[in-house]
């Protein structure tokens, strides 16, 4: 005898109690509840959205619909667990697994590699990322005008740099981004673009960026994990005892935190100026515009063990009109003083800078510490 609507729905819930089944398939979100009738995996509202996208693909339902007992009987016979082994049974170490906290585009296009490309089924898919050299050409932002211009790019693992080309056939590159010093994170909203990659890299102990898209979401995120992959081979030469777990997290990182603050000068009678900052790791930049290609100028924020700390406010003797919320950060050298807008910008700052510096200092930050160069 068939069951009720309300069984079915019981047996469901077991199903979804099981282990691997109470995370999104794609983005590790907790308590998914959506469903994919096709491809029997339990994901989170927002990647149910990406899944509408390949309808000739994936079918997705809600939990909280009625269920009939063929459907929960698919959903049983898979899960999570079982169509991991499937979709992602030869994903690369250095292949960028996004989180629920990553954007829409590098979302969508982890789902589709999967279901809809099959890439980590068949490795000869991954040849746009894995075969060590990529070329093609990227819309990149002209440093002085504005303007997004395309341009040829050349990543080269066995040069150990990625170069671009003002020209098409030009001989010699514009610029050339060793991938010892190379980071990319995607930044949408920033560029403007949802294919928005931003690049940088360390020309003179100073930090360059580049902002470049393409317009097909699939070749933006080739070339974005083609330089984890780059990254991946080089730190492996480089630290050749190291494991896959070890050097995974180093081949590419997001900004800890960016966003306007004021500042003044070293001196504290120079008036406060509004200014765009990114701490990457241990760097502090500060630029006049978020698209600005070098910053005006980076602090090194050390470790507490190096006397290096983050205070709320700003000393008494602070002249000059600046907003209300100040944070002074104490350095073996001087004060560094900023203003943020609002209370809750302050407490976000606050806490980035402290999650820095209550991290003990790695042997090579000492090197970069002692060559660090800020300009006033």
């Amino acid at each position: 005898m068939a069951l009720e609507p309300e069984g079915n729905n019981r047996l469901l819930q077991d199903v979804l109690a099981r282990p691997g089944n109470e995370t999104c398939a794609d983005c590790g979100n907790p308590e998914p509840d959506w469903a994919s009738l096709t491809l029997g995996v339990f994901v989170c509202q927002a990647c149910s959205l990406l899944h509408r996208s390949i309808p000739h693909i994936s079918r997705v339902k809600s939990v909280q619909d009625t269920w009939d007992a063929s459907d929960v009987e698919l959903m049983a016979a898979t899960g999570n667990n079982a169509a991991k082994a499937k979709y992602e049974q030869k994903v690369p170490a250095f292949y960028y697994r996004p989180t629920h906290s990553d954007c829409k585009m590098l979302r969508e296009q982890w789902i589709r590699a999967k279901y809809e490309r099959n890439e980590f089924e068949f490795i000869e898919k991954q040849e746009p990322y894995s075969a060590g050299y990529r070329e093609g050409f990227l819309w990149k932002r002209g440093r002085d005008n504005g303007q997004f211009l395309s341009r040829k790019f050349i990543l080269s693992e066995r040069e150990g740099a990625l170069k671009y080309f003002n020209k098409q056939d030009a001989r010699d590159p514009k610029a050339v981004m060793k991938i010892e010093t190379l980071n990319a994170t995607f930044q949408p909203a920033k560029i403007g673009n949802p294919c928005g990659l931003q690049i940088t890299y360390l020309k003179d102990n100073s930090t360059r960026n580049i902002f470049v898209y393409h317009s097909d979401a699939k070749e933006m995120v080739d070339w974005f994990n083609a330089i984890r992959a780059a990254r991946f081979h080089y730190l492996q030469v480089a630290f050749p005892g190291a494991s896959d777990e070890e050097l995974v997290p180093k081949l590419t990182r997001n900004f800890m935190k960016e966003g306007f603050m004021e500042k003044t000068g070293p001196k504290h009678t120079e008036g406060f100026k509004k200014r765009w900052f990114t701490m990457d790791d241990r760097r502090l930049m500060y630029f006049k515009d978020p698209l600005d290609a070098y910053a005006r100028g980076e602090v090194f924020i050390g470790s507490k063990e190096n006397s290096y700390t983050v205070l709320s406010g700003l000393p008494s003797s602070t002249q000059g009109y600046h907003w209300n919320h100040g944070i002074t950060i104490v350095t073996p050298d001087r004060k560094f003083l900023f203003a943020c807008e609002t209370e809750a910008e302050q407490r976000d700052w606050i806490s980035a800078f402290q999650r820095v510096i209550n991290r003990p200092m790695r042997p090579q930050e000492y090197a970069v510490e002692a060559h660090f160069k800020h300009k006033p």
